[in-house]
């Protein structure tokens, strides 16, 4: 019977790529037990090969990603799953189009300086998002609203931290580690 099903949270972990969201995503998945997805990994095969050559998206390439990541989030809700999702979501209208999807689409906006995020860059390998891309997404990043349910965090602290804070602050329970 669906009136005894519990209803579903779904988390978006955004900021500019390099911040952590991957990271703090997959922490907060095993922290609360929601199911995780990288968002990189629905972007389209010319999506990913215009980024590899350094070249940003534009809206027109953004919007069907947006839609399909809304949908994964749609078809877990109707499954009674709840989900974290590692997304840029940058502007206010991506977001949009993601809430657009489940109910309860609450957001984790990890921020701070765009040096430390570019040292972080420049200290990993991604398979196609170069750091010159990074001030292309500083560029359009939009911070949430005051309408829009979510917090922001302070990206330089440790990930450990940052994704315990962010289950604690929107009340998202903790999973028994040993029922698992």
């Amino acid at each position: 019977m669906t009136g005894d099903r519990r209803p579903t949270r779904h988390v978006v972990v955004m900021g500019v790529s390099g911040c952590g969201k991957t990271t703090v995503a997959r922490l907060v998945s095993e922290l609360t037990g929601l199911a995780f997805a990288e968002a990189d990994e629905f972007h389209s095969e010319a999506n990913v090969a215009r980024m590899r050559s350094g070249v940003p998206l534009d809206d027109v390439a953004r919007w069907p990603w947006l839609r399909d990541l809304a949908g994964w989030m749609t078809a877990r809700h109707r499954e009674g799953v709840s989900t974290v999702l590692a997304c840029s979501a940058l502007k206010r209208s991506y977001r949009d189009v993601l809430r657009q999807g489940p109910p309860n689409v609450e957001f984790v906006h990890l921020d701070g300086p765009t040096e430390v995020i570019r040292e972080r860059m420049a200290a990993r390998t991604h398979p196609y998002m170069p750091a010159s891309l990074l001030d292309s997404q500083a560029a359009i990043l939009e911070p949430l609203g005051p309408d829009e349910h979510g917090v922001v965090l302070d990206l330089r602290l440790p990930a450990e931290i940052l994704a315990a804070t962010a289950a604690d602050r929107l009340g998202l329970p903790a999973v028994d580690p040993s029922a698992r």
